[in-house]
């Protein structure tokens, strides 16, 4: 029984810390952590909330104490609203329930600055942000090594943070301390700029790679970052850094602890089989093989990390209910509380992997049917009686794939630490893989389809079981990052990387831009708009253009 939670960070520290915050943005409504105001906390207990802080929403567990006032608690988690604005945006992930807030306009590509989704993620990423700027106020270097390790992940963890707020907003406000006046307003080269400059100081002030708990950062996060940051210096910046991109991918590859995990399992209660690539979205890829793969994992635990976000909403909402579908019997979530399938995956995803003709069975036994037929490891849907590939009708339920990715089973036949809705799968945020296509495709781009492209791209296919081929084009490659990272939470950015999002219409998916067959949208809802209301209490602010 797995009992992971944030202890494995750092040992005896507990979840909820003692704070009262000024919020980094006028518009912040933060809650404070303890009713009383008590300004009384420990640096462990700080450091865990900075960790927790992808996952968890408030002070309770799943809601009822929440971070951020005038929120649905539930909706307001760090990872799943970045899901949710790089997914449902795109040709990968679509949602039953467009009645929610907010979800119809990122399913269509119409979002505006009146959006509660996107509005949502930028102030829970500068709740984060806060936190982090906390914690370097409070607790200042003093030359010990514990000190300078600790300092350095909050660092990176708030450099990550300011990565997406780049990625996903353009320009927005900045600050490195907790403080009454409004930030100042960064562009996108001024916070490209400022995350390179923190990642190159921290680089070697964080711990060799593997030296730390499993869950807690070292230097091969921030040299994987840094990769991501060059890969995408050219959307950011306006100039590319293709050279740079490929040599912090190699410095990640060859780091000599991380690794492609190549384990596979059968369970020994149902005998069936977990190819290595399944094996990095179980509930014991803290201990099967995956996590030498897993570069910064998201710890979860079905008795203490609950949350309506994270892996959590991955699984659940992945699954057709037993009265609804055979789903559960064939391929077993782990849990007792499944969604609906309400998010399914889009037939441009599907495309991907058996080309448009390919004849698929209903109601397959096993996870096996699927990809035997799919040459590849990765294509883990499931098919069910009556489902169609392709999403005519948005709000016909039995219209898309389910995915059947994300599952809260161990490979080894145990039990997780509760058998409920709850999950123990730990969240693979950061994993070595995008090492390898980031160096392909930086490599494609500088000289051609090389050998050595193809080498990396191979090293991934090998692994799950995929033909490989003697050189890939950049839409082949543009190809592999869906298949390798689906439903990952970063589809939206490499589209745009690729000029296949807005402001184009050679590449399309049903209901981009509002038409089931897909239509152009604007190239200036690449990014996302600022809050209405942060605009109007930080004059310091411009709205993006095209808003």
């Amino acid at each position: 029984m797995k009992r992971k939670i944030f202890k494995h960070i750092i040992p005896a520290a507990a979840l909820v810390c003692s704070l009262v915050f000024i919020a980094c943005v006028n518009d912040l409504h933060v809650e404070n952590i303890n009713p009383q105001q008590n300004p009384n906390f420990t640096e462990d207990e700080l450091l865990n909330k900075i960790y927790s802080s992808f996952v968890l929403t408030g002070q309770q567990g799943p809601s009822g104490k929440p971070d951020i006032q005038d929120v649905n608690e539930g909706f307001s988690d760090y990872f799943r609203n970045v899901w949710e604005l790089q997914e449902f945006t795109t040709d990968e992930a679509s949602w039953i329930w467009i009645g929610d807030p907010g979800i119809p306009e990122l399913l269509h590509n119409t979002y505006d600055a009146s959006n509660s989704c996107t509005s949502g993620l930028y102030y829970r990423l500068f709740f984060t942000i806060t936190l982090c700027n906390y914690y370097l106020d409070q607790f200042p270097a003093d030359g010990s090594d514990e000190n300078t390790k600790r300092r350095a992940e909050v660092r990176f963890i708030r450099a990550l943070t300011y990565y997406n707020v780049m990625d996903l907003y353009g320009s927005a406000t900045f600050t490195e301390h907790v403080v009454a006046e409004p930030g100042e307003r960064y562009t996108r080269q001024q916070y490209f700029d400022f995350v390179e400059k923190e990642l190159k100081e921290i680089e070697n002030d964080l711990a060799t790679a593997g030296s730390l708990k499993y869950g807690r950062v070292d230097k091969v996060a921030a040299q994987l970052l840094l990769a991501r940051l060059y890969l995408n210096a050219e959307v950011y910046t306006g100039t590319p850094k293709w050279n740079e991109a490929k040599d912090y991918a190699q410095k990640v590859i060859d780091n000599g602890y991380y690794h492609l995990n190549t384990n596979s399992a059968v369970n020994p209660n149902t005998g069936e089989k977990f190819s290595a690539y399944q094996m990095l979205f179980l509930a014991d890829n803290d201990s099967n093989g995956a996590q030498y793969e897993n570069i910064f994992p998201i710890i979860h635990d079905g008795v203490n990390t609950q949350s309506y976000g994270g892996m959590h909403y991955l699984v659940l909402s992945s699954y057709a209910k037993p009265t609804e579908s055979n789903m559960e019997a064939a391929i077993p979530s782990g849990t007792t509380a499944a969604w609906g399938k309400c998010m399914r995956v889009r037939g441009k995803l599907i495309e991907n992997f058996f080309g448009k003709a390919t004849a698929l069975p209903e109601d397959p036994a096993s996870q096996s049917e699927i990809t035997n037929i799919a040459g590849d490891d990765r294509a883990l849907f499931y098919t069910g009686k009556g489902y169609s590939r392709d999403i005519i009708d948005e709000t016909d339920a039995t219209q898309g794939y389910a995915c059947s990715k994300f599952r809260n089973v161990r490979s080894d036949g145990g039990t997780t630490s509760i058998i409920d809705q709850f999950v123990d799968t730990d969240l693979p945020l950061m994993r070595i893989a995008e090492a390898y296509l980031t160096y392909a495709e930086a490599e494609t781009r500088l000289n051609g389809a090389t050998a050595a492209a193809a080498e990396k791209i191979n090293a991934l296919r090998e692994r799950a079981h995929a033909v490989k081929q003697n050189s890939y084009t950049l839409d082949d490659i543009r190809t592999e990052w869906s298949k390798e990272f689906w439903c990952e939470g970063r589809r939206r950015m490499d589209l745009v990387r690729f000029n296949s999002y807005g402001g184009q219409s050679t590449y399309t998916w049903e209901y981009m831009g509002g038409a089931a067959a897909g239509s152009q949208f604007p190239a200036f809802r690449n990014i996302f708009a600022l809050p209405l209301n942060d605009l109007t209490n930080n004059p310091n602010l411009e709205q993006n253009p095209g808003y």
